[in-house]
């Protein structure tokens, strides 16, 4: 055996390398191809998802023109605000008899009250009865209501005679006796050049000379409520009318759904909630103030809707939307974000949008000065739903609802 046979046996062995063609390594590229698969299918699924959604909310055309509006952080529901349930404690009425009645008033023990079907009823010994019809049939969809006509605010006057405004028609006085309807002020009438397309609550003075009433807007009309919060168009106005010279006066402009009025007991000043900015403003209608304006409550707890005079000299406020807090409040998420607006009214309809509202009832009396006294509750709406008005007579509140189908009564001695 010669030298290099010697070295060539004495070679160590080198030990052995695991290349990239081990199985383990095959599996981990099976893996990595795996993802790489996963992520580019999911990719092209998303784009193929986003770009046709992206090409229908540019090109849909938006019923809505959103503007930014500027609301205060909601005030904290402690205190009197504390919530509760006590408007749980209301029970229902005529159940399923009455749709959507949204202004309640008495006349001695019997009840009246306009409907969503644009009837005016009565209740007397618990049995209903129709006392008038502005519009006409056919009634029962969204999309009849502006030839059904809707009946909203509702007053008694000195005479006993029902004072009537009417979304669609305007306003009406109504003999609750005979049925008789007579046009006060038609919504075919222009108000100083500016159309009257949401008449809305009225309040009329002991003598009967002025009625002072809300058009929440001349843009949108009461089917598209939803609309008119969300746009925050501010085209709505505070009237008065003289049942005397029969002549009407606008009173306050810019105003962003003006929505229930009320007179203060001494009448020399009459209250409009503002539904959009979620706040009272106070018209002077008499007095060394008379014309002028300034701001009566700010910043509430909720949407405010009708309001009335309760018995301690204070006012019943009736809020279906509350603005949580703490909480999420959807509306203040969206009031400075037009363009999300936008996007939703493109994609969606307004039912659609109001599923998406949470349903909360509360009741609020104020003080002669517009602060809180105390509140009613009822979270979820499990027994009060959709409040409107909040009524007092005889130590209970009747509670109108602009949607639900019956009249709840709640003992004022049991809250």
């Amino acid at each position: 055996m010669n030298e290099v046979e010697g070295l060539r046996q004495r070679r160590p062995l080198r030990p052995q390398v695991i290349t990239e063609d081990s199985p383990a390594q095959e599996a981990k590229e099976g893996s990595t191809y795996s993802s790489k698969v996963f992520r580019v299918t999911f990719l092209t699924l998303a784009v193929s998802v986003a770009v046709p959604l992206l090409g229908v909310t540019v090109l849909l055309d938006c019923p809505i023109d959103p503007q930014p509006i500027s609301l205060k952080e909601p005030p904290l529901l402690t205190g009197v605000l504390e919530p509760n349930t006590k408007l749980r404690k209301a029970e229902r009425l005529w159940e399923n008899h009455l749709i959507g009645p949204e202004s309640i008033v008495n006349i001695g023990d019997v009840l009246f009250t306009g409907t969503a079907d644009g009837k005016i009823v009565k209740i007397e010994d618990g049995e209903i009865q129709t006392v008038a019809r502005i519009g006409h049939g056919p009634c029962g969809g969204r999309e009849d209501e502006p030839t059904c006509g809707r009946p909203l605010g509702m007053r008694v006057g000195p005479n006993n005679t029902l004072f009537v405004a009417d979304a669609y028609y305007g306003l009406y006085e109504v003999d609750p006796n005979t049925g008789e309807t007579k046009t006060l002020v038609s919504t075919k009438t222009l108000i100083e050049g500016q159309k009257l397309s949401f008449v809305n609550d009225l309040t009329v003075t002991r003598d009967g000379r002025k009625i002072y009433f809300t058009d929440s807007s001349s843009k949108w009309q009461r089917q598209d409520y939803l609309f008119l919060v969300m746009e925050g168009t501010d085209d709505g106005r505070l009237l008065e009318y003289d049942t005397v010279t029969k002549e009407v006066k606008v009173l306050m402009v810019g105003l962003r759904f003006p929505n229930g009025v009320q007179l203060s007991p001494a009448e020399d000043f009459v209250l409009v909630q503002e539904t959009t900015m979620a706040r009272i403003r106070r018209y002077y209608v008499s007095g060394l103030m008379k014309g002028g304006a300034d701001m009566f409550v700010e910043n509430m707890p909720g949407l405010p809707d009708n309001i009335r005079l309760s018995s301690s000299g204070g006012y019943w406020v009736a809020m279906a939307a509350v603005r949580p807090n703490p909480g999420f409040s959807l509306l203040d998420f969206l009031s400075e974000k037009p363009w999300i607006k936008r996007m939703i009214f493109k994609l969606l309809s307004q039912e659609t949008v109001a599923k998406f509202v949470p349903k909360y009832s509360l009741v609020v009396e104020l003080s002669e000065t517009g602060s809180y006294k105390r509140s009613f509750h009822d979270p979820n709406g499990v027994t009060v739903a959709y409040v409107s008005e909040a009524h007092e007579h005889n130590g209970h509140l009747y509670l109108g609802s602009f949607r639900s189908p019956y009249i709840c009564r709640l003992d004022l001695q049991h809250v």
